[in-house]
């Protein structure tokens, strides 16, 4: 089987941004990426873009990005599957061009997120959960995860403490990021001030809708030597899974077992291990989703989430897998059609030594883990720069 390059990488700023339709944010990202490449819309086949249409006043949300793009006629498409969106777009891509069919494609991540209200952002984001035995009775994204951090408090000894480290992490390496929403470090006093959500949660504990887009575009491997050279940065390995839609049926609360298998899945065709991985963008919903993420991943132990963090390991220089130094969801923020090719785009610029301050010292091999609903599907994806 033949490798699949990434040849060129475009990011808009993550925020409220009243200033550009879903079309303008998709414009921003994908001329910076088609400009990094060095190519001509006549270079593309076809594009794939990630979106989840109910967040949007246009419901085909395909359409008019291809439009916008003037990349008509060349075929478009969207995927959806919740927050995972972008990383199975990026997966779609891979697959049709290594099935032949296409040899250069643009996946674009974009949404408006803020033109809902919050109430309606949640109601909806609770529907992604179980709908017959589960959200009828109120369940909502903050109420899933905080299961999941009781559970693992329960189980592990991990601490409120632990789980606020995660946020001062992450906003820490955001204040660094031009494109994040939140631009400005947090103390362990400012976090545990904030107002409760769902318990053990407080507002720092959870990340923030937000607009944006990211964009990149990949290419056969003949064709991605012959256009970016030393550039380019290979996806070498794919792992896709998926759980139970209800909680309930699952085997424990302390894991998403989606998670496992896909990084299994990934790590198997990259040819590589979890120890291999220098460099790491994941899920971080909530906090506690991040801490299962390091264990689902085996950067860690089961259990050992925690001190993981407390020892500081996920940070660049903390002798562990860097994890989230863009920020992460939690405080680049989450316009969850736009999440899955952000991160991607994160690692590549990591996997080309562009990231100045926040950059990770030989960094060779990179992952991505992108999860949907409350980890119905996770897609993780392995990045060699060789």
């Amino acid at each position: 089987m033949s490798r699949v390059g990434v040849i060129g990488i475009g990011h808009g700023r993550f925020g409220r941004r009243s200033d550009a339709t879903v079309q303008e944010l998709a414009f921003e990202a994908f001329r910076e990426a088609m400009t990094d490449a060095g190519i001509e819309r006549g270079d593309l086949d076809a594009s794939v873009v990630a979106a989840v249409p109910e967040y949007h006043k246009q419901r085909s949300v395909a359409g008019v990005v291809q439009e916008y793009l003037n990349l008509n006629p060349l075929p478009t498409w969207l995927t959806e599957v919740a927050c995972a969106s972008g990383s199975a777009a990026i997966r779609t891509a891979w697959m049709a061009i290594q099935s032949g069919l296409h040899d250069v494609v643009a996946v674009i991540g974009c949404q408006k997120m803020t033109e809902l209200e919050t109430a309606d952002i949640l109601a909806l984001m609770g529907r992604v959960g179980e709908v017959q035995w589960e959200s009828v009775f109120g369940t909502t994204f903050p109420g899933y995860y905080a299961l999941f951090a009781t559970r693992h408090m329960h189980d592990y000894g991990t601490t409120r403490d632990n789980l606020l480290q995660v946020a001062i992490k992450n906003h820490y390496y955001g204040a660094r990021n031009p494109n994040a929403l939140f631009r400005k470090e947090i103390t362990m006093e400012k976090a545990l001030a904030s107002d409760p959500v769902a318990s053990p949660f407080c507002v720092y504990d959870c990340c923030a809708n937000a607009d944006g887009a990211a964009c990149l575009i990949l290419a056969k491997e003949d064709k991605a030597k012959a256009m970016a050279g030393d550039q380019v940065v290979w996806l070498d390995g794919v792992g896709c899974a998926t759980a139970s839609m209800s909680v309930l049926r699952r085997p424990n609360l302390t894991g998403l077992p989606s998670a496992s298998e896909a990084a299994s899945q990934a790590y198997a065709q990259a040819g590589v291990t979890a120890g291999d991985i220098k460099v790491a963008e994941v899920h971080d919903c909530f906090t506690i989703a991040e801490l299962m993420a390091y264990e689902d991943l085996g950067f860690c132990e089961k259990g050992q989430g925690g001190p993981y963090i407390e020892e500081k390991r996920p940070y660049v220089d903390g002798g562990g897998v860097a994890v989230n130094v863009d920020g992460g969801l939690k405080a680049k923020g989450h316009p969850i059609g736009a999440t899955g090719v952000s991160m991607a785009y994160e690692i590549c610029r990591q996997l080309r030594g562009e990231c100045g301050e926040r950059q990770v010292p030989d960094a060779d091999v990179g992952l991505t883990h992108n999860v949907g609903g409350i980890g119905q599907y996770c897609f993780v994806h392995v990045f060699k720069n060789s």
